[in-house]
């Protein structure tokens, strides 16, 4: 530790023998450099404060109405984006800085220097909106008018990004409406003609492919049994026509008129001239309900006397060769009665025949193409499927673009982002910088600092023993006395005056600082009494 102490003060000693570098490197250095920070021309800032309100009394109304977006984030991102080419260039038009630029050199220069000094940062937390925007410039008024244009740029920009935003959106759902539509149309034609194709297979309002084979196969059952009942009734007709066509009765007693000859229209006509005779008593041969009974009952008569004229046309033609006409009228009326009932019979088994042939076509057509049911089902659900899924879409982009609309709508009225400036940029009246009294102090010190290491350097270079210790250090012989030099060498006077000459220059040195000082403290106390002489 001894040596230690003993090296570093050999060290110190080597750099006041060498002190003549500091004064050197201090006289070269210092009064260039505070020459050079005095003359540095005033740097003024000029800040406003201002606060994006986006608690907007609409966006409870309008909630779930139209479309929601992150007004934090978009000023969030109008802050980042703020500082680009395009916002920068339309900053140097609106504030005429761009006419100080004569060479695209000097522009680009320019707009460096905008980026670099404009300061766009949030103050407060980050739920509060409050953002601070500052710029140095070293004309006042250009560092006021340049905030105030970030200011109007940030705001119009933020504004009209919102409708900018409505606008492409609402020419993209256009868009794609419209193509949606066509789909949605091409869709439902490929549906339509499906289910036209295959009408007889597809679910209806009865139900489905197989529910529809069992309806079909029911009326065919139903059908096939009516006609069976209808043919044993008619055979048992036949029968008993034949029995009674053996024993023919002429009983013409029996026939006063056309009436004796029962038909299946008289029940009817019974029932209906009762209903004419009730409908008499309660109202006029004019009521609605009175007309139409009459025209039911003409109509009745007029079907039961062709009936009747075309049986007894039948029943001329067959005893023809036995009798006459008046004789043929005079027969068994039970005879007459199931000869009409056997021909009733007939028309209704041919009837009957002609719809279980319908059912059982039905019924074949339906068993055919009951194999290939899967394939249709499944092309069926598919095209529901891009039926339903376009549509599906389709509608809700039609519900968007209303959205949007409302949207846009309310932007135009009132903004979901209210800007509110709390303190709007002055033109600063006292400059920030430079800061010229810690310049002087850094550069006499990085003078007095280089005057040090260059002496050291130099005393290592050409060293100088000050020491008995030191000539120990480097020879390795012990040194074990000392002797003083006399004053007839002259070397204490030496000394000494170099010691004077070190401490008046750093004297003057210190007072040129001072005077610097002063000036950069007081510039127009200092230059006031120049000023009538200049």
């Amino acid at each position: 530790m001894q040596e230690t102490i003993e090296q570093i003060l050999d060290y110190l000693k080597g750099i006041w023998l060498k002190r003549r570098y500091i004064m050197i490197s201090t006289w070269l250095i210092c009064p260039i450099a505070w020459l050079f920070i005095v003359q540095l021309e005033d740097v003024y800032q000029s800040e406003a404060r201002i606060y994006a309100d986006t608690q907007s009394i609409l966006e409870p109304l309008l909630k779930g109405i139209t479309v929601e977006s992150n007004a934090n984030y978009q000023i969030n991102l109008m802050v980042k984006t703020l500082l680009s080419r395009p916002n920068l260039e339309r900053i140097t038009r609106m504030t005429d800085l761009d006419l100080q630029a004569s060479t695209p050199k000097e522009y680009e220069k320019l707009i460096e220097r905008l980026q670099t000094n404009i300061d766009v940062r949030r103050t407060g937390n980050r739920k509060e909106n409050l953002f601070n925007v500052s710029f140095e410039d070293k004309d006042a008024e250009m560092a006021r008018s340049v905030v105030q244009a970030v200011l109007t740029v940030f705001i119009e920009n933020t504004l009209g990004e919102n409708r900018t935003d409505s606008d492409s959106a609402k020419l993209f759902l256009d868009k794609q409406i419209k193509d949606y539509e066509n789909r949605l149309l091409t869709s439902e034609a490929k549906l339509t003609d499906f289910k036209q194709k295959y009408s007889e297979v597809l679910p209806g309002e009865s139900g489905g492919f197989y529910a529809q084979l069992r309806i079909e196969r029911d009326k065919l059952e139903l059908a096939q049994l009516e006609l069976r009942e209808i043919e044993t009734s008619l055979a048992s007709a036949k029968k008993q026509l034949s029995a009674n066509s053996k024993n023919p009765q002429t009983t013409s007693d029996n026939i006063t008129d056309g009436n004796s000859v029962a038909t299946s229209y008289d029940n009817r006509i019974k029932q209906l001239e009762a209903r004419l005779d009730d409908l008499l008593l309660r109202y006029t041969e004019k009521h609605p309900d009175v007309i139409e009974a009459t025209r039911l009952l003409a109509n009745l008569n007029k079907a039961r006397r062709k009936d009747l004229d075309q049986y007894y046309k039948t029943l001329a033609e067959n005893t023809s060769g036995n009798a006459s006409s008046l004789n043929a009228l005079n027969i068994n009326p039970v005879y007459q009665e199931i000869k009409i009932q056997v021909n009733q019979l007939e028309n209704q088994a041919a009837s009957l025949k002609v719809r279980v042939n319908n059912f059982k076509n039905k019924v074949d057509s339906l068993d055919s193409k009951i194999h290939i049911l899967p394939e249709i089902e499944a092309e069926l659900v598919a095209l529901n499927r891009d039926y339903g899924i376009t549509k599906n879409n389709y509608e809700d982009l039609l519900s968007r673009r209303e959205k949007t609309k409302i949207a846009k709508s309310a932007d135009e009225t009132t903004s979901k982002i209210q800007f509110k400036v709390i303190d709007p940029p002055r033109a600063p009246t006292e400059p920030i910088g430079p800061k010229r009294i810690l310049f002087l102090l850094a550069s006499t010190i990085f003078a007095a600092g280089l005057g040090v290491g260059l002496s050291f350097l130099f005393s290592q270079l050409n060293p100088v023993v000050t020491s008995a210790s030191q000539v120990s250090r480097a020879t390795g012989i012990p040194v074990f006395g000392a002797i003083s030099a006399t004053e007839s060498l002259g070397l204490q006077k030496w000394h000494k005056r170099k010691t004077i000459i070190f401490i008046i220059s750093n004297a003057l040195l210190l007072g040129l600082l001072l005077c610097f000082l002063i000036y950069a403290l007081f510039p127009n106390a200092v230059l006031a009494p120049f000023k009538g002489i200049l």
